[in-house]
């Protein structure tokens, strides 16, 4: 199995701390972003890894992360997205890499306390299809919303403006090889992005998508109000402030 980080796009939404740098490199707490989502993928127990970056920075990635020795790596593998095509774009930039093989693909912006490695090991268990992680959310309308009846999946919706319940798709997914012919049909939507929803909801109307609800903390980190939740829940988690 292999995992893709998505860490490209322009960060225009924590502009001007993204005039200088990746939205990736900003610190949460005390390390490096891009630092959560390498750890997430090498706790699950992943070693194959590549990362999709952007914009005028990329080459800090390089400088930080390296051959990703400190994470326990051999090897890091990178390539880059121009412009910002949407989260699906920077995914079918991994094709080659991928290699006919499943991936995990994290973006990277998200903050997991969870080890996703029971979920992995089920996806690996999966003949194919898709596997997503979702989690209960004060805010459910800023992302993609699942809809869930029983067992099932049964619809997703890109913010909603009244989402239908509060599962929000976490930037955690699982994909078979079928993934990239797929985003090759993928018509840009009215944002002029390759949506991953789309890709999620062909994986629903095939019957091939499986879930998992994340424990614990999650958050993103591409808003000024989520990147100091971010900070604070990893503060928190270590125990910062406790008497």
């Amino acid at each position: 199995m292999k995992g893709i980080i998505l860490a490209g796009g322009l960060g225009t939404r924590l502009y001007p701390l993204t005039k200088v740098t990746n939205k990736h490199l900003l610190p949460v707490y005390d390390r490096p972003m891009i630092y959560y989502p390498i750890e997430t993928l090498v706790k699950s127990g992943i070693r194959d890894i590549l990362i999709v970056t952007g914009g005028n920075n990329a080459g800090d990635f390089l400088k930080l992360i390296g051959n990703g020795k400190q994470f326990g790596l051999k090897h890091i593998n990178y390539t880059y997205q121009e412009g910002e095509g949407g989260i699906a774009h920077a995914l079918s930039l991994a094709e080659h890499f991928a290699d006919g093989k499943k991936i995990v693909v994290i973006l990277g912006d998200n903050i997991c306390e969870a080890n996703i490695s029971s979920y992995v090991q089920s996806f690996r268990k999966q003949p194919d299809g898709a596997r997503i992680l979702l989690k209960k959310v004060p805010d459910p309308e800023r992302f993609g919303v699942a809809t869930i009846r029983g067992s099932r999946i049964t619809k997703i919706v890109e913010k909603p403006k009244k989402p239908e319940s509060a599962y929000a798709v976490t930037g955690i997914y699982m994909y078979d090889k079928s993934v990239f012919e797929f985003i090759k049909t993928l018509k840009p939507s009215r944002r002029g992005e390759l949506e991953i929803t789309d890709v999620n909801n062909w994986y629903l109307k095939r019957g091939a998508m499986e879930f998992d609800v994340l424990p614990g903390y999650w958050t993103d980190a591409g808003t000024f109000e989520s990147l100091f939740r971010a900070n604070a829940l990893v503060a928190r988690h270590k125990g910062v402030g406790r008497s």
